[in-house]
């Protein structure tokens, strides 16, 4: 069964453009300019239920517009969309009761109070019982190592530890899916391999569906087989993580390390980011890698070398300026 299917959803703002100054504000009480923003277009997309998805985009792509329309947030102007099988604009409980939203920038939490007691207040919201309440706190609380804080206030919570909290808040009332809106931003990375074991976690044992919106390619990579990236409103790619690498990562950085003083000769075909007598970095396309290597091997001493794949993040953005066909590359 597909847990969210949406065809050809579209959401336009109207926006009213005002002249500078009083007189342009006095202008505008007679005679209004209205503008059109699309900010999603005949938007197509299918998520089974299970699946951990990425959702790529630079900042004013259309992704934060696209969660709230599938949470009933926002009516969509055009096209239709089921979660779940309910309509979200209709906005019935029972629907509310099946979703959760975790913001990396925005608490649920109240800020002077103990998390304990927040969690008590969303067990009466969504009438769990004190028996499934037990359960799950205790399942949470251990798998994310918090049992000793749950009585500590909010606000004297580091920003790891209250994102904790936050997940342990939105999942109590056992959500069928979960999106997440930049839930590692700002954590260390000890905090976001947490984080990431913790979300994995839920969606293999407990079959939680997932939505991630995150600008951390790392968090994507580790946790999501297939991504979706959008620009200016449009689909762009629906597909793999590996197939995407495979297609738009063109290049692979050589690292090199020489054991004596070496002087290197600029005729391989490549990037030079580095050159000195006892190391050199060259970027190539990934075709010259093999010759490249056999030129090194065969001229020089060489102590190491080491091949390195070109930046996730840089190979998202080359996405994002390509669009074949209208939506789907």
């Amino acid at each position: 069964m597909s847990a969210i299917t949406t065809k050809g959803l579209t959401k336009i703002y109207e926006i009213i453009e005002k002249e500078e100054g009083v007189k342009g504000s006095i202008r505008n009480l007679f005679k209004k300019k209205k503008l059109e923003k699309i900010a999603i277009k005949n938007f197509d997309l299918q998520i089974e239920e299970g699946e951990f998805i990425g959702l790529i985009g630079p900042n004013g792509a259309g992704k934060t517009t696209l969660i709230k329309m599938l949470t009933g947030i926002i009516y969509p102007t055009f096209g239709e969309v089921s979660v779940l099988g309910y309509k979200p604009m209709e906005g019935k409980d029972s629907f509310k009761k099946n979703f959760a939203v975790v913001m990396g920038q925005k608490s649920q939490l109240w800020w002077d109070l103990p998390a304990i007691d927040s969690f008590k207040l969303n067990k009466e919201i969504y009438g769990i019982s004190e028996i499934e309440y037990r359960k799950k706190l205790s399942y949470f609380t251990e798998l994310l190592q918090i049992e000793d804080i749950l009585k500590v206030q909010v606000r004297n919570l580091s920003l790891g530890e209250r994102m904790k909290m936050e997940f342990i808040a939105a999942l109590l009332h056992n959500p069928k899916i979960i999106f997440l809106d930049e839930p590692t931003i700002g954590l260390d990375s000890i905090a976001q391999k947490e984080i990431r074991k913790f979300l994995k976690d839920l969606n293999e044992n407990l079959g939680v569906t997932i939505i991630l919106t995150s600008h951390y390619m790392e968090d994507i990579q580790h946790l999501c087989k297939r991504c979706v990236i959008v620009n200016h409103g449009e689909k762009i790619y629906d597909g793999s993580f590996e197939a995407l690498l495979e297609k738009y990562n063109e290049y692979k950085t050589i690292v090199i390390s020489f054991p004596v003083y070496t002087e290197i000769k600029t005729d391989i075909e490549g990037e030079w980011i580095e050159k000195s007598p006892y190391k050199a970095v060259i970027k190539v396309k990934k075709s010259l890698v093999k010759s490249t290597l056999q030129s090194l091997m065969m001229n020089y001493d060489i102590e190491d070398i080491s091949i390195l794949e070109e930046e996730i993040g840089s190979v998202i953005e080359k996405m994002y300026t390509f669009k074949v066909g209208g939506n789907i590359i």
